[in-house]
């Protein structure tokens, strides 16, 4: 693939099987489960979950159809949103499309409505973790994280 033929697009049912594999095989590389029966059940109804909901689920995808990329968003409590789901294949990592991802996150969070951005992550999630910092994103402290999850950060539009 090639980085100028990306582009990201909303998500179908038909990208369901593509997008668990994604993450599946993403948190897998760092020894993270994925649990479809509970905590990660919005991947069954990706549209119902975030689209219908008011936010929305978009594909990093390229020429061929092949998915080399995902980030999710929508509504917490308040005018706050919440980031999830965003994972990119092992081979697309460390060319910028990590960043160009948050980047139309952070656009289109703004474009809802929302005036804040909450994520949760696993702290052996390094690299995420750097990229969220370096674009704005702050630790927030929060007693009620994911099972997988030990950190939270905020960002404020």
């Amino acid at each position: 693939m090639d980085i100028a033929q990306l582009k990201l697009r909303p998500a179908t049912d038909q990208d369901r099987d593509a997008i668990i594999r994604l993450i599946s095989d993403a948190l897998q590389e760092y020894g993270l489960p994925l649990y479809l029966d509970t905590m990660d059940s919005d991947l069954s109804d990706i549209r119902g979950s975030y689209e219908a909901a008011g936010g929305f689920f978009d594909v990093l995808e390229g020429a061929q159809g092949e998915i080399a990329g995902c980030v999710g968003l929508r509504p917490a409590a308040g005018p706050a949103c919440e980031l999830r789901r965003m994972y990119l294949k092992a081979s697309w990592r460390g060319k910028g499309l990590g960043k160009r991802l948050l980047k139309h996150t952070v656009e289109r969070a703004k474009a809802l409505g929302f005036s804040r951005i909450r994520l949760e992550t696993a702290s052996v999630l390094k690299e995420a973790i750097g990229l969220y910092t370096s674009c704005g994103f702050r630790p927030q402290e929060h007693a009620d994280l994911s099972k997988c999850c030990d950190r939270a950060y905020v960002m404020e539009l």
